[in-house]
């Protein structure tokens, strides 16, 4: 399992992803689930993955080949037209590798080929958009009433991120956001960990403006972490008694 979240805000784009991939408590591993491709002054588009880790890494590197081959560039993420157009060639090519792996196994391959992803991006002259490619290959796009996307092990850092969640926020401040979301998914969920890789992008910067890799020992982390459980704890006893007096 894993943990990534895309959010949209007024100043561009937010995207945070975990680093865990597991077969069981015995064969945790680490691998990248954010990737991203950029032409200076003109587009960026990035993905976060989350299922199965062969598939996602299968679709990663077919985009990354395309953008490679001459004769492959007209399905390239670098040559796309519009940021709709990558979502549909990005899930298209997300729904064959799952079906094909499922063909060859057959009866066992039923449902264990899955994976989704988060992509987010811009291109000049348009705006930032953020999309949720389903495994089918179909997907939806972050709006006023849904303006951030989730996918992995959602249930935890979600709520978070409905109380917190302003369009309107620093970047810094939705970063702070984030970190609490994942923090708290971290804490109730074994199969999302650290490290954590982190991206801003901003509006019409068409690159990262910030992006890191937040590890195990990061102080900020760290302090935000035991922050977020002692104000939980202070506003709970903060609450009104609850008294068995009638």
């Amino acid at each position: 399992m894993t943990y990534c979240v895309g959010m949209v805000l007024e100043k561009g784009l937010v995207l945070m992803s975990d680093t865990r991939t597991n077969s069981g408590v015995d064969n945790i591993s680490t691998f990248r689930k954010m990737h991203h491709w950029r032409v200076p002054g003109e587009r960026i588009i990035t993905l976060m993955t989350a299922g199965n880790l062969a598939t996602t890494q299968a679709v990663v590197s077919q985009l990354e080949e395309r953008t490679k081959l001459p004769e492959n560039r007209a399905n390239s993420v670098l040559e796309s037209a519009t940021m709709f157009n990558v979502a549909t060639e990005v899930g298209r090519l997300l729904h064959e590798i799952i079906e094909e792996r499922q063909k060859a196994n057959g009866d066992r391959g039923k449902g264990r080929f899955t994976a989704s992803i988060i992509l987010a991006g811009q291109i000049t002259g348009m705006e930032p958009r953020l999309f949720l490619i389903y495994p089918e290959g179909n997907f939806i796009e972050a709006s006023f009433d849904t303006p951030f996307f989730q996918i992995g092990e959602t249930k935890y850092g979600r709520p978070i991120l409905i109380r917190g969640y302003d369009p309107q926020m620093s970047f810094e401040d939705a970063v702070k956001l984030l970190m609490v979301s994942f923090d708290s998914t971290l804490k109730a969920n074994l199969s999302v960990g650290l490290p954590l890789d982190m991206m801003v992008i901003e509006k019409d910067g068409f690159a990262p403006a910030h992006a890191r890799r937040i590890e195990g020992d990061d102080p900020y982390f760290q302090e935000i972490s035991s922050s977020w459980s002692d104000a939980l704890r202070h506003a709970f006893y903060s609450l009104p008694d609850y008294t068995f007096q009638t």
